[in-house]
């Protein structure tokens, strides 16, 4: 049986710069940046507040699961800011959305209130999109 989902994938234009971004910009911790064979670097980030997923930062290089062409077509859509890679949650979306702000996260839309909460939307330094959400408390 299936118990939790442990990693997920980003697919990021250099992992340095995502570094860089997820880890100071975000504020996320790093899990592992490991070379392995052929100088794959395995480099995984997870939120402060939850350390037990691991959030893959891959390079879109060629590999044994991708292609040439199909690396640049994934670029192309990361560049173009095609890919939305998830939900953060946060318990202030305002507060969050100013620090980060404020640390050059670039916001596509500020805090807006949505009938789940409050959201705003930001891309990472690839182009990926997210949404900071604010859930709004059980009635």
């Amino acid at each position: 049986m299936i118990q939790r989902l442990s990693h997920t994938t980003i697919w990021v234009l250099d992992q340095d710069s995502a570094y860089d971004f997820y880890v100071n910009k975000l504020g996320f911790d790093v899990k592992t940046d490991a070379t392995m064979d052929g100088g794959f670097r395995w480099l995984t980030v997870s939120p402060k507040g939850q350390p037990d997923m691991e959030i893959i930062l891959m390079a879109i290089k060629p590999g044994p699961s991708i292609d040439a062409e199909s690396c640049e077509a994934l670029r192309e859509m990361v560049k173009g800011g095609k890919l939305g890679a998830g939900v953060f949650d946060t318990a202030d979306c305002q507060k969050t959305y100013e620090e980060l702000k404020a640390k050059g996260v670039e916001f596509s839309q500020e805090p807006t209130d949505r009938f789940y909460g409050i959201e705003a939307m930001f891309k990472d330094d690839s182009g990926n999109w997210f949404s900071l959400s604010q859930h709004k408390e059980p009635s």
